[in-house]
């Protein structure tokens, strides 16, 4: 049972295109430089902050950050996998859609605050555009354009060329960005949280 438990449902994608909801019966965690911890103490008031002994692959020394509380999560992928029925298997697919937490990134953002984000069967669309409470964006600083007609050029002819090659390597069949979300803002109305993260390194295409 998962009365009076903290449910997290963490959605990805795999290689060959399937999405799923990940689960672990850990304490949330993640990593960041421990000389930006100053820039968002503020954030972190419900949080536990651990030093520790590991470092970026510069050199520079990481903080650890967690959630106090203990959390269990219900591996939906397994039971998606575990499912032979092709009808209850599309409904579980479809389930999993109603997560809690969305992980990702984009594969561009404007200046103003744009996010461009494309997909080619579009199973992750619905998390950013409606059903996912919480958003967690993870962005490499080199996808920051100057307008949302640069997001589209970097997506058409830097991103789909090497995500093709991925691809096509990995599951012998390209892409395309058969689906394309643009998000301008969240509506307070809403209830929504997002958080955008740009990270000053190369993540990603």
């Amino acid at each position: 049972s998962f009365e009076d438990k903290t449910l997290v449902k963490l959605y990805g994608k795999l290689e060959n295109g399937q999405s799923f909801v990940s689960v672990n019966t850990i304490i949330p965690y993640f990593y960041i430089k421990s000389s930006d911890l100053k820039k968002i103490n503020r954030y972190l008031k419900k949080y536990k902050t651990e030093e520790t002994k590991l470092t970026t692959f510069s050199g520079e020394k990481v903080t650890k950050i967690s959630h106090p509380s203990q959390t269990q999560l219900n591996n939906l992928h397994e039971a998606i996998i575990a499912e032979k029925d092709p009808a209850q298997q599309a409904v579980l697919r479809k389930q999993s859609v109603l997560s809690d937490f969305y992980l990702g990134s984009a594969h561009a953002v404007t200046e103003k605050g744009e996010m461009l984000i494309a997909s080619n069967s579009g199973s992750q669309l619905p998390h950013i555009a409606f059903t996912s409470p919480n958003l967690i964006f993870v962005v490499g600083a080199q996808k920051i354009t100057p307008t949302l007609t640069d997001a589209f050029d970097r997506l058409e002819k830097h991103v789909v060329p090497l995500e093709d090659e991925r691809m096509q390597k990995a599951m012998g069949t390209g892409t395309y960005p058969s689906k394309v979300l643009i998000v301008n803002k969240e509506q307070p109305f809403m209830g929504r949280k997002s958080l955008v993260i740009f990270v000053n390194e190369k993540l990603g295409f």
